[in-house]
């Protein structure tokens, strides 16, 4: 190959990766926004009862698209395995962080979550033969640092809960890995399908282990919609994202959780934004332009 050659392939990955960053920045906002609603509804009902409205809203919504643009068919996987793995990882990754929650503070389950980059990164190299340079590298370890200097976790004993929200991680991360090994014949609607469906089944079941569904009003039920229509939305993104850059590279976008999760608390729930997250928003900013370099 020419070096011609070799300087165009490089710039076509390079806008590939940028296009996939951009996708998977704005996936990681809507999927923030999502988790408002989500906070909103559990005043009301049990986590369990939430994933299952904002889940069944999101299925009605992604049948009522595929069926007003002629892709119904489009629905069902014509690579079922992979597409249940996948379905299958983010359900339990749900569950054990769900449990995290319940036995760890917010700031040392998040940490932990956001191992997600750092696994990634390992997994698409091992498994996916990507290569990472060292300022990519370095740029998903400083991301990494800027969450926990954001989130100023405490020292706290060792529990099963630090178990369950680091391998909710490496479930995550499995997961991701996974979009890049989808075949270009699978939709990107029957991925997230299949995702739903698994998702809606695990929620209900957990539900009524719980002790079943609570009634809800119209108001709360258009909640959820909205909630769903997000849920929707962020996941179409972060499998278009995947499918179109590399792996380790979208991954670390996951970083800006902790920036929209500061706004959109200031804004809905007139949380005060602190200096440390001030500050670890700006090491994730500087880690994502590394990633990108």
């Amino acid at each position: 190959m020419s070096v011609d050659a070799n300087v165009a392939a490089a710039g076509a990955g390079m806008r590939r990766n940028l296009r996939a960053a951009t996708l998977g920045f704005t996936a990681f906002a809507v999927f923030s926004g999502a988790d408002v609603m989500v906070k909103l509804l559990a005043g009301r009902f049990p986590a369990p009862q939430v994933t299952f409205m904002i889940t069944i809203a999101a299925l009605m919504l992604l049948g009522a698209y595929a069926g007003a643009t002629g892709n119904a068919g489009s629905l069902l996987p014509r690579h079922p395995r992979l597409a249940l793995l996948r379905a299958l990882l983010l359900a339990v990754e749900t569950l054990l962080i769900h449990y995290a929650f319940s036995m760890l503070p917010l700031a040392e389950a998040y940490l932990l979550a956001f191992l997600t980059p750092l696994l990634v990164a390992i997994l698409a190299f091992v498994l996916l033969g990507e290569r990472l340079s060292p300022l990519a590298w370095s740029g998903v370890v400083i991301g990494f640092v800027g969450v926990a200097v954001a989130l100023r976790p405490g020292i706290a004993p060792l529990n099963l809960g630090h178990a369950a929200a680091a391998a909710s991680a490496l479930a995550f991360a499995l997961s991701l890995v996974l979009l890049r090994r989808a075949k270009a014949s699978e939709s990107d609607l029957a991925l997230v399908a299949t995702l739903l469906v698994v998702l809606a089944a695990t929620a209900l079941i957990a539900s009524e282990i719980g002790g079943g569904l609570k009634a809800a009003t119209l108001t709360e039920l258009l909640g959820a919609g909205g909630a769903g229509l997000l849920l929707l939305g962020g996941h179409f993104l972060l499998v278009r994202a995947f499918r179109v850059g590399d792996a380790s590279v979208v991954a670390p976008f996951q970083y800006s959780q902790i920036v929209w999760g500061g706004l959109y608390g200031a804004l809905v729930f007139s949380a005060p934004i602190e200096l440390q997250t001030i500050i670890g928003a700006l090491v994730i900013v500087l880690s994502a332009w590394l990633v990108l370099k």
